[in-house]
Order: C-alpha cells, then structure tokens, then sequence
C-alpha cells in the first residue's frame, strides 16, 4: 500500500461516522408522525362539551338530546378527515324519536389538538373503550350503541374482533365501514404506498382534480363538507398509510365480529370499491334472527354517506328499528334486499374486481 493510499484511510474511516449519522437524521426525517395516546392518568370522563380521555386529552364533544330520560343512547364515530358534526342530522331525528346521541372529534380530527396528524390504530379503539364505559356509567339501565361512519366503522370492527361487547353495551352500526385492506389493493398501490410513506410521510394529499368518485347524491352535504373549515382538504401520506393499516386490522377482523351488529351499505357506494366490500362481507359471521350477531343491509339508492343522503331517513328509521328489536326485519327491507348476495358472492369469472377498478388510497376523496 503506497503512503498516499495509507494517508487516506484515517479520513475514509472518519467519513463513516458522519455518514452513518447523516443517514440516521434522513430516515428520522422520513419516519411518519404519530400521536399515540400517553400514560393513563385518570379515568375517561364525559363533560359538557368535551371527551377527556384517559391521557388526559381533551377532544371536543357534541350531543343531542331527547325531551326525557332516552331509551337508548348511541355514540357515533366519523370517518376520515370528518368531524363529530357528521352526525348533527341522523342524530336531531333520534333525539326526537327517544335516543341520545354522543359524538367526539377523534384524535388528529376536527377540533382536536393536532389535527391531521394519526393517532394509531390501538389509540383510536381505546378511545372508543373508553368513552363507551364513560357513557354506560352515566346511563346506568339505559342500552349503548356504538355507531361508525367509515372509517369509524373501521375502528369499531378492529376494536370488537373476537371480543365481546362490554357491560351495557348492546351492540354495533356500521355504515359502510372502511375496509379497503393491502391484500385487496393492486400491487402497484401497494408499492406506492409504501414507498410514500417512508419517503414522503409529510407530504399533503389532496383529491385530483377530475377524480370521478362521489361520495353522496346530496350536494348540498358534499357543499357544506367542502365549505367547513374543521373538514380536512388535505392528507398527510403518513395518515393514509395509518387509515391503511386500520382497514387492514378491519379486514382481518371480519371473521370474528360475533356480536350484535347491523352493517350498512349503498348499491351506489364509489369510495370503497367493491372487492374489499364483498370479501368483508363474506367474512362476516352474518346471523338470521333469532341469533345475535352481524346483519347485512343494502340501500339501494344508499351512496358511501348513507347517513346523509337524500334517501337518510330510511337509513335513520331503519336504525331506529334494530335498535328497538334486533330480531325484527327492517322497515326499509333494506336487508332483504336480493342484491345482497352480489356482496357475498365473488365475481363469477373468479376476476378482481380492485384490479379493475381505478383509484387508490392515496386518491381517496377527503371524506372516505
């Protein structure tokens, strides 16, 4: 070795470190952004305008009371990028029917303190624990009800999965909840995904312009969800990903959600596309009266925001009625509906239909 060549190595070996620790600050840079719930310091409780968790955070509250004690209370999860207002006119007519109606901006939603950013999985489900123990104690004798829009529907289906439902708690809505899992997603999605998310975790998303995915025939809703400052218009990759994750927890869960629950889909829905909806579906343990366990219906003028649409109030009575008796058919027949098996069957050339079908997680519009 000549002494230029041995003159070189010390600054060669010196390099190393600094590369080394350049490429740490870069990953670190990359890693997504969470906020995970911390230490739990009290017990969850319900105040007047406000939901504070275990943690000790604070997440805004909204609720809609009947004239009298209620027959029922439910406690409704939004979907993605929404909020707790979601729910203001499913839950006005309730109230006027008997049934209390709570509501709580998720964290990384709404009003919350870091909106935009994910939670996590296991965040999103112990809230949901928790603010459901935190009602049952103040409706003691009074059945609760879990509702989830979406992504919501999502959180209750990770949450409930081989578990029963807790004291006074007596059973799950969930419409049309989000379970657009990896393994129904294109390779391609997948990859972009992925690589995004250890990229790119930072980067804000919005809808393309021209992405012909509606989410409602009320445009008006579709208007106002637009207009409100506390709807998110823009997602950060590091969320998609976390919402992912969620759906795939949701997916896997199918299988084993064994207690009451009436699940809720449109003929029209365009956000979820159809695979990942049938094969949920035919997952799920699904029971005929007098058995307890999962329901399907199907609207057929019911788009992805069933709760909203014009046709909602169907929607709404229909909720009304399982709630009154869980055995009963619903008013609307909306379970009874022949093109239900077009859920549960697979398509009969034995195709995909997510590889046909455009669109990916990371184009979702920001209502999901």
């Amino acid at each position: 070795m000549s002494t230029a060549e041995r003159g070189t190595l010390p600054r060669r070996r010196a390099r190393v470190p600094f590369l080394a620790l350049a490429l740490a600050v870069v990953l670190a840079g990359c890693a997504p952004t969470l906020q995970p719930m911390g230490p739990r310091v009290a017990a969850p409780t319900l105040e007047a305008e406000t939901f504070r968790t275990a943690d000790g955070e604070a997440l805004p509250l909204r609720h809609w009371l009947p004239a009298g004690r209620p027959t029922a209370v439910i406690l409704a999860l939004h979907g993605f990028n929404d909020y707790s207002n979601a729910f203001d006119s499913p839950a006005r007519f309730w109230a006027a029917h008997g049934v209390a109606t709570y509501a709580y901006d998720q964290r990384g939603f709404g009003g919350s303190g870091r909106p935009g950013i994910w939670p996590g999985s296991d965040t999103l489900t112990q809230d949901v624990l928790d603010a459901a123990a935190a009602l049952n104690a103040a409706y003691p004798g009074v059945p609760v009800y879990l509702l989830g829009e979406s992504m919501g529907g999502a959180v209750l289906l990770a949450a409930f999965a081989g578990r029963d439902l807790p004291p006074g708690i007596a059973g799950l809505v969930l419409s049309a909840p989000a379970v657009w899992s990896r393994d129904t997603m294109p390779f391609y999605q997948r990859w972009a995904l992925s690589v995004a998310g250890w990229t790119v975790p930072w980067l804000k998303l919005s809808p393309p312009r021209g992405l012909d995915i509606q989410a409602s025939d009320n445009i008006e809703v579709l208007r106002a969800l637009g207009r409100d400052p506390l709807v998110l218009k823009e997602t950060r990759v590091d969320a998609v990903r976390g919402l992912t994750d969620l759906m795939d927890q949701a997916m896997a869960g199918a299988e084993r959600l064994t207690v009451p629950a009436l699940v809720l889909y449109g003929e029209n829905e365009q956000v979820i596309p159809v695979e990942p909806r049938s094969r949920a579906m035919r997952r799920l343990p699904l029971a005929e009266p007098p058995r307890h366990g999962p329901r399907l219906a199907l609207y057929p003028h019911g788009w992805h925001l069933l709760l909203r649409d014009l046709n909602a109030e169907t929607v709404w009575r229909d909720v009304l009625a399982w709630i009154a008796d869980p055995h009963a058919a619903l008013p609307s027949g909306a379970d009874r509906n022949p093109r239900v098996l077009t859920l549960l069957d697979p398509a009969p050339d034995g195709t995909d239909p997510a590889e046909a079908e455009p669109g990916s997680p990371l184009e979702a519009p920001p209502v999901p």
